[in-house]
C-alpha cells in the first residue's frame, strides 16, 4: 500500500528583486492553503523580521544560510566561494533528504548549476532542460516548451531527450494521456530546417516512447496543437522572453483602454471577473516559474521579478512535480519500457 507524504519544499528566501518579503508572503500563503511543507532558506534574522509583518501559523522552518548569489555574479565561482549561499544551502536540503524540491527566484545561472553540482543528471540524460508551461488558446489546456535556456547549443540526442521528459511531465501533471510532441522549426515539413532539426527529426520519428506530432512553427506554441514543444535553449528563451512580453502588453492595453469613457467604466467593472480569468491564463505569474527537469530532485526557477502570488504557484508546481514522481518516471524511463513505468513506480510505492 502507498505511503501518503507531504511534499517538503526549500525556497530561496534571499533570491529575487524582491527577496526577501515578497518571497516569505508567496511562502506564507503556500504554507497555509498547500498541503505542503515550507522551509525558508536565507539570513534567519530578515526572515524573522518579515513574518513579524504577517499573520501566519507554525508551519514554517527556517533554515540560517550565509550571503546570496548575486545576479551580477559568475555562477560556479561563486557557489564555490560562498558554499553557505542561500541556493547552496536549499540544494543541501534535498539532497540529504530533508526537502524534496527547491524553489527560487535568484540567480537562474547559479540555481541551475547548484542542481547540476549537488544533485547530479539523472541517468540517460545529457543535459538537463528548463521547461516552461506557457497559455494555450483553449481554455484549461497548456503547452510546455523545454529548452527555454539551459543549453543555449544543443545536439539532437538532447533534443530527443527534453522530449521523452516533456511528455513524463505532460502525461503525469498535466494529465495528458497521450502527449502530442512538436519539434519547433521554420515549418511544417520534415525537410524544412537547419541540421539541429533535421537530425532531431529523424531521432524523434524513430522513438517509440514518445507521441511525435511533427514540426510545430512558431504560430502552434499558442494553439493548444501540441502538449509539449521541443527547442534548443537560445530560441526557447526568445520564445518565452516574447511570449512573456505580450502578455503584459494585452494586460496593458486592456487596462488602458477598457475604463476610457463613461460606457468603457462601467463596462469594465461588469467584465472585472472576466479580466481576472484573462490574467490568470497569460500572467507568467500565475504559473509559478519553469521546471528543471534531468536533474535528480525537483527545482523550480521563477522569474527574478517574482512577488507573492508567482512564489506561491512556484511552489504549487514543485508540489505537483514531487507528488507525481516526475524525476523518478524520467529516470524509470531510461532502465524499462515505456509501457511498464506505470508498473515499475507502482511496485516501488507498495
Amino acid at each position: 500500500m502507498a505511503i501518503e507524504t507531504r511534499a517538503r519544499i526549500a525556497i530561496d528566501a534571499m533570491g529575487g528583486d524582491h527577496a526577501p518579503d515578497e518571497i516569505v508572503a508567496g511562502a506564507i500563503r503556500a504554507a497555509e492553503e498547500l498541503d505542503a511543507e515550507v522551509t525558508l532558506v536565507g539570513d534567519k534574522e530578515k526572515i524573522d523580521s518579515c513574518l513579524q509583518h504577517h499573520s501566519h501559523s507554525q508551519k514554517i522552518k527556517i533554515v540560517n544560510s550565509e550571503g546570496v548569489i548575486e545576479m551580477d555574479e559568475e555562477p560556479l565561482t561563486s557557489l564555490r566561494r560562498k558554499p553557505k549561499a542561500s541556493i547552496n544551502v536549499c540544494m543541501d536540503l534535498v539532497k540529504q533528504g530533508q526537502s524534496d524540491a527547491v524553489v527560487s527566484a535568484g540567480h537562474s545561472g547559479a540555481a541551475m548549476a547548484a542542481a547540476l553540482l549537488k544533485l547530479g543528471r539523472l541517468k540517460g540524460i545529457d543535459r538537463p532542460a528548463i521547461g516552461a508551461i506557457l497559455p494555450t488558446m483553449m481554455a484549461n489546456k497548456s503547452v510546455i516548451v523545454l529548452d527555454v535556456g539551459a543549453n543555449v547549443d544543443s545536439k539532437p540526442k538532447y533534443l530527443e531527450q527534453f522530449a521523452i521528459m516533456g511528455s513524463i511531465y505532460s502525461k503525469y501533471v498535466l494529465d495528458i494521456e497521450e502527449p502530442k510532441i512538436g519539434l519547433l522549426n521554420i515549418g511544417e515539413e520534415p525537410t524544412k530546417g537547419n541540421e539541429l532539426a533535421l537530425k532531431t527529426y529523424a531521432l524523434l520519428e524513430a522513438n517509440s516512447r514518445i507521441n511525435f506530432a511533427g514540426n510545430a512553427e512558431g504560430r502552434d506554441v499558442p494553439t493548444g496543437k501540441f502538449d509539449v514543444i521541443v527547442c534548443d535553449g537560445f530560441v526557447g528563451n526568445v520564445v518565452l522572453k516574447f511570449t512573456e512580453a505580450i502578455a503584459e502588453a494585452l494586460l496593458s492595453i486592456f487596462r488602458e483602454e477598457l475604463p476610457r469613457g463613461l460606457h468603457g467604466k462601467i463596462g469594465s467593472s461588469f467584465l472585472k471577473p472576466n479580466l481576472k480569468r484573462i490574467r490568470q491564463r497569460i500572467d507568467h505569474a500565475e504559473h509559478g516559474g519553469a521546471l528543471l527537469l534531468g536533474v535528480d530532485g525537483v527545482c523550480i526557477i521563477s522569474h527574478g521579478s517574482s512577488q507573492a502570488p508567482s512564489i506561491f504557484n512556484a511552489v504549487r508546481l514543485a508540489k505537483e512535480a514531487v507528488d507525481n514522481r516526475v524525476s523518478e518516471r524520467i529516470q524509470s524511463s531510461y532502465y524499462t519500457n515505456s509501457d511498464q513505468v506505470d508498473k515499475v513506480m507502482n511496485s516501488e510505492q507498495q
